[in-house]
């Protein structure tokens, strides 16, 4: 059964923890699997949405629908906020993965692409942006051969449970370390589009800011963190981002 609405960061910490208990899946090396990735991976073109009206840049339809699906798994509306696409984490990580941060700016990309050690991370000839979308159509594949359906179209419980097996490393896939790819590149774009600033796409109205009681940019005064220490802040009711300075 899916993790109760109220229980997400409950559901948020097991994917946490199952990921520390399971080792990473083997880095690619620039061997046969490291070079099919780089055959099929989308081009600069390719990335292109297929249907500008959803508002999205980067990602296509399908794969706009497993963005949103996977959000509202891992942020469910509850009494404390509004469900992950209504908060507006499929627009951040949208956008990020238009912007250099997809496009791999200032990395270097050239190869060779020798074999690694787990703490170097993923290895592979993809920027960030063709690697979450690889990552995407392996999970629907995956989640196909499992459920007969991709993510946004199974059974809430089985997408759930789905969405949990990716975290642990009970997903696997031949060209991609699937286990490295939701938590090094999906779950840290989740965690940024819940508390980066709102002019972002994500945190939409302020709501991840409001329930952690975090004021925004006063934050920076450092008066206020020692006369207010382990003690409510009056600012966190109406927190302050960019946009309320520009």
């Amino acid at each position: 059964m899916p993790p109760p609405a109220s229980d997400r960061r409950g559901f948020i910490r097991q994917v946490v923890g199952a990921t520390a208990a399971v080792p990473l899946a083997p880095v690619l090396t620039g061997g046969v699997a490291a070079s099919a990735l780089a055959a099929n991976a989308p081009s600069p073109a390719a990335c292109k949405p297929a249907d500008n009206a959803s508002g999205y840049i980067s990602l296509s339809r399908d794969e706009a629908a497993f963005v949103e699906t996977l959000v509202n798994i891992m942020c469910p509306a509850d009494e404390l906020t509004p469900n992950g696409v209504d908060c507006g984490l499929p627009t951040y990580i949208d956008r990020q993965l238009a912007g250099d941060f997809g496009r791999g700016a200032k990395r270097y990309s050239r190869g060779p692409w020798q074999q690694g050690k787990p703490e170097h991370g993923c290895q592979l000839p993809l920027t960030p942006e063709q690697h979450f979308k690889a990552g995407i159509a392996a999970a629907n594949e995956a989640c196909v051969a499992r459920y007969g359906a991709p993510l946004d179209q199974v059974r809430a419980a089985e997408a759930a449970a789905f969405v949990a097996d990716l975290g642990a490393g009970k997903v696997v896939d031949d060209r991609l370390p699937m286990a490295a790819w939701f938590n090094e590149l999906v779950y840290p774009l989740f965690t940024q589009a819940c508390f980066a600033d709102p002019i972002y796409g994500g945190n939409r109205d302020k709501v991840f800011w409001r329930l952690i009681g975090y004021p925004g940019l006063p934050a920076t005064n450092t008066v206020n963190v020692v006369q207010y220490r382990g003690k409510p802040f009056p600012g966190s009711k109406n927190p302050k981002s960019i946009a309320d300075f520009s």
